[in-house]
């Protein structure tokens, strides 16, 4: 039998896929911090030990500074942010490495170990590793080890991917709040020379296997190779051991179980059988010896595009999505704990959602992990810049290549979204350029990825789609199944001239209806939020919670009737800043009026509620009816 990590410990580290228990340290938690509105703290070297005064105030991290659970709560302008805390080098280190992770910190960022120079990273939204081993000063104390962080986030740069972050002083319409300077989980790993620094994992269902790169972060010894064994319930499935090539090992593991026709389906993850495989992967010396071992998990299912069927292990799969902003008014982009995470994805769940569609923003990884342990599917997208640019094109295109790499071995994602609604690209109707730009990303992400559909454009003016996405708000269901009752309504609605008024595929001939899956990829957003801020808004507006459940009823009974629409996306699962479209209110609860006690997570404390949270009911109601 196997051991491997359990779930609820895997659901707390920052990348749950490859794990070494009890080799990494959460440096989460207080740091002293300070703006640097004038720009000094680089000419004066803040970053040196003796700088410490410097650091005037206390931050929490991973809060961004303008939310209140940073401690800070500043909004305003500032040419830079300073980061200081101790840390302490773990007993035992000898030949073994260090490794400083920053989760995400936005936008860029330097960091010093020490008083050296150690990194400098650039883009907001995903993970970088910096080795400060031979960066720390033997003269300090093992527990006096010291790192700076600056970070700068111009808000007026729009080449910069920012999604929803707004870039006016106060936030506006559909922006939020800034999320700058760190804003995940930052953390130390202990590792040895030659360690595991990614894997990626292939599903091959139709072979009856999973693939695996194993890449290293150093040149592995003659004669190394890389172990891979997997298991299901404590019972090993499959496994196989192969030599290592320079730094990187391609690991193809037959699954002996999966020949079986009759039973095949038992390993297939889905959302309604989030089957996980817990993989052990070592890497050994040619003398047998383990040189390293980590323990991750993998998803057995495949995710095709056959005419206008979407399918999910060779079968229809009909999309139940919500949009996911990933906002809390506390702590902005950023989950208020791990666990908010969790009941994040049971709260999709406990609606009835088979899938989110995660808006505007990457998802932290330990929300990726629920989504495969709880079985929610995810459409992927990244943050969209507002200017069409050499330097935004690079900016993103860099991003975007992380954000997939880090990624693609997450069973529950089944589409990658690198545009919506033509942002960073408004004029793609008319310009070659930007739609060469739409094109090259979607064929990119092919490349690294050939295994899911890519959305070249979600909503409208697609150049390149695997999937045929519309955003369409009518408030009534009659308008609805009148453009999208059956595959002629579909065709006449998409001929040229989509439901907002723009053009549904450009730079070349639209595939028609019938030899693509044509979703409604965002509908909805009613508004009903009682006591809610001047400003607020929906797409239309209930008067009562009664009035909500109806328009909800017939926008989806219009969706549910429809014969050529292979899914939807229902904007939104809870209000956000002034967006008060939400299924939930912005703190997770079905209104604002009360709040249920004595459960441990949002679906409890929804369900606790009863009858008199007429909105969280109406709509249980409602989406309840549609699953069934």
């Amino acid at each position: 039998m196997m051991t491997t990590t359990s779930p609820s410990d895997r659901g707390l580290h920052p990348r749950p896929q490859l794990v070494r228990p009890d080799r990494w340290w959460s440096l989460d938690g207080p740091w002293r911090f300070t703006f640097d509105d004038a720009d000094a703290g680089l000419r004066e070297r803040w970053h040196a030990a003796g700088a410490a005064d410097r650091f005037e105030r206390e931050i929490v991290v991973p809060f961004p500074p303008e939310s209140t659970a940073s401690g800070v709560g500043d909004h305003g302008d500032h040419a830079a942010l300073w980061y200081r805390r101790t840390f302490a080098v773990p007993a035992g280190l000898g030949t073994d490495r260090l490794l400083l992770v920053l989760g995400a910190v936005d936008h860029e960022c330097d960091v010093w170990i020490d008083g050296q120079h150690a990194a400098r990273h650039e883009g907001g939204q995903t993970p970088f590793t910096v080795d400060v081993t031979d960066v720390l000063d033997p003269d300090l104390p093992a527990d006096a080890h010291i790192v700076v962080v600056r970070a700068t986030d111009d808000r007026t740069d729009v080449e910069q991917p920012r999604g929803k972050q707004d870039w006016q002083p106060d936030q506006h319409a559909i922006w939020y709040h800034r999320t700058s300077g760190i804003w995940r989980t930052v953390w130390l790993e202990q590792v040895p020379v030659v360690a595991v620094d990614t894997l990626s994992w292939r599903p091959d269902v139709p072979g009856g296997r999973m693939s695996v790169q194993v890449r290293l972060r150093a040149k592995a010894p003659a004669g190394a190779r890389a172990r891979v064994r997997l298991s299901y319930a404590g019972e090993q499935v499959g496994a196989a051991e192969v030599p290592v090539v320079g730094s990187v090992a391609d690991v193809v593991v037959p699954i002996p179980a999966q020949q079986n026709g009759q039973a095949y389906e038992r390993l297939l993850w889905s959302p309604d059988s989030p089957v996980l495989l817990d993989a052990d992967v070592a890497v050994l010396g040619a003398d047998g010896a383990v040189l390293d071992r980590v323990d991750s998990y993998c998803g057995l299912r495949s995710v095709e595009v056959d005419g206008d069927a979407l399918l999910l292990n060779d079968k229809p799969f009909y999309v139940r999505a919500v949009l996911e902003q990933g906002y809390w008014p506390a702590s902005h982009l950023t989950p208020p704990s791990p666990a908010a995470l969790r009941e994040e994805v049971e709260l999709a769940r406990a609606l009835g959602f088979n899938t989110v569609r995660v808006h505007q923003k990457v998802e932290d990884p330990r929300f990726l992990y629920w989504c495969d342990v709880l079985g929610l599917a995810v459409w992927s997208e990244t943050a969209a810049a507002y200017r069409f640019s050499d330097e935004a094109i690079a900016q993103l295109t860099r991003d975007w290549l992380d954000i997939v790499r880090r990624d693609v071995s997450h069973p529950c994602i089944i589409a990658w979204v690198p545009f919506n609604e033509s942002w960073g690209v408004q004029h793609i109707a008319h310009e070659s350029a930007q739609q060469a730009y739409s094109r090259a990303l979607t064929d990119l992400t092919r490349a690294l990825d050939p295994t899911r559909p890519v959305i070249s454009n979600d909503g409208w003016e697609h150049t390149s789609s695997d999937l045929l996405t519309v955003h369409d708000y009518a408030e009534s269901g009659a308008t609805l199944r009148e453009r999208f009752a059956d595959a002629a309504s579909v065709a006449e609605s998409l001929r040229s001239i989509g439901p907002a008024g723009r053009r549904m595929w450009v730079g070349g001939p639209a595939p028609t209806p019938g030899t693509i899956p044509v979703l409604l990829s965002e509908f909805g957003g009613v508004s009903y939020a009682p006591g809610a801020p001047s400003g607020s808004w929906g797409y239309s507006e209930a008067r009562s919670a009664e009035d909500l459940e109806a328009r909800l009823t017939e926008l989806l009974d219009a969706v549910r009737s429809s014969t050529a629409l292979r899914g939807y996306c229902y904007t939104q699962i809870t209000d956000t800043g002034l967006e008060t479209n939400g299924l939930c209110d912005e703190q997770r609860r079905p209104n604002s009026l009360s709040r249920p006690t004595g459960a441990s997570s949002p679906a409890d404390r929804h369900r606790a509620a009863g009858d008199g949270a007429l909105r969280w009911a109406g709509v249980a109601r409602v989406v309840a009816s549609f699953r069934d």
